[in-house]
């Protein structure tokens, strides 16, 4: 098996240039960089992993702690999340939180007690362990798709946050329904806590506001970010004396139990109730209707993510920052218009 020291002496370039071109730990010429990878190429060396940790204090591996990867979205940061990883030469751990703030705490301690260098993490409805716990050990995270409220010394975040903006493309899925001439316009929030939650909550009362139309608190109910929870809220909407003429989700999964509860209503969509949705699907322009939708940049988000952690590790003491991508809006025919016309406009 090849050695740096055989690499060093096929590259005529010294053991220490060796470790810093593989390592990253000082720049090095772009023709000398070169050389060395050549020669790394030519004779197959391997690095021994374990001894450049000892070495560096790093494992170049970063700690993922995502809840419902089985859900369309959270796939797609995954993805991004992997890809860039993978591109910046780290590994990636994986852990689900299923969104229990106790789990979730001991899956993050768990990825910490791994060595990981860092840990990215979609924070539960109540983080207030996880937080205590990145604190105490210091560990450098950044917080994904959900913020978590908690400033900093300064006035700030106190931790790298990633996520995309929630409140104003909201409101423009419900200002765009009432320009479809809705008056009673129902939206199927997710899970109270959460800050995607709370955000769009905000996006659909001022989307009301900007329409001229009064909030009703009786059309807006809890989904619980889940499609068994949705289908259960959209029963409570129908039972009103006066159900809502059009709906908005608030994630992907909540769409899917919004659908069945119409469905087994007999009620049309968008005949009998208009339909506008928060989170893409990559089939939703095979449902009939085609739904309109909200898209995120789910596997910019991840990678971004990513981007912000090295940063973090790069420069352990910059301040804190939260970061937002802004989303698309998907104008198909579940909203009751005949034709779209405007595809992926940004929000």
């Amino acid at each position: 098996m090849a050695t740096m020291a055989d690499v060093a002496r096929s590259a005529g370039v010294s053991v220490a240039t060796v470790s810093h071109v593989l390592n990253g730990t000082r720049p090095v010429l772009p023709h000398t960089r070169q050389a060395v990878l050549d020669a790394v190429e030519e004779l197959g060396y391997t690095t021994n992993t374990l001894a450049r940790s000892l070495v560096t204090a790093r494992t170049r591996s970063i700690g993922l702690a995502v809840s419902a990867i089985s859900n369309p979205y959270f796939t797609e940061i995954l993805q991004g999340v992997e890809a860039a990883a993978l591109e910046a030469g780290y590994s990636l751990l994986i852990a689900d939180p299923h969104d229990d703030p106790e789990h979730e705490r001991k899956v993050v301690q768990l990825l910490h007690e791994r060595r990981v260098d860092g840990v990215i993490v979609a924070p539960s409805a109540d983080p207030h362990g996880l937080l205590a716990y990145l604190g105490r050990h210091d560990v450098p995270a950044v917080f994904l798709d959900r913020l978590v409220d908690g400033a900093g010394t300064d006035g700030g975040p106190r931790f790298d946050q990633v996520c995309a903006d929630n409140a104003d493309p909201t409101s423009r899925l419900v200002t765009h329904l009432a320009g479809l001439g809705h008056r009673r316009i129902g939206l199927v929030a997710g899970r109270p806590g959460l800050s995607t939650t709370s955000e769009r909550i905000s996006g659909y009362r001022s989307g009301l506001a900007f329409a001229g139309l009064a909030y009703d608190g009786r059309l807006l109910v809890h989904g619980d970010s889940e499609s068994a929870g949705a289908e259960q809220a959209t029963e409570a909407l129908l039972s009103l004396g006066e159900p809502p003429t059009a709906l908005v989700t608030g994630n992907n999964a909540m769409t899917i139990g919004v659908l069945r509860a119409l469905g087994a209503h007999g009620l049309s969509v968008p005949d009998d109730i208009a339909l506008c949705c928060f989170d893409d699907f990559a089939w939703a322009d095979l449902f009939s209707p085609r739904l309109t939708a909200i898209a995120q940049p789910g596997r910019d988000i991840g990678a971004r993510a990513v981007h912000v952690l090295l940063e973090r590790l790069a420069e352990p003491d910059r301040p804190a920052r939260t970061v937002r991508l802004p989303c698309a809006f998907v104008h198909r025919t579940s909203c009751g218009c005949p034709s779209p016309s405007e595809e992926g406009t940004p929000s």
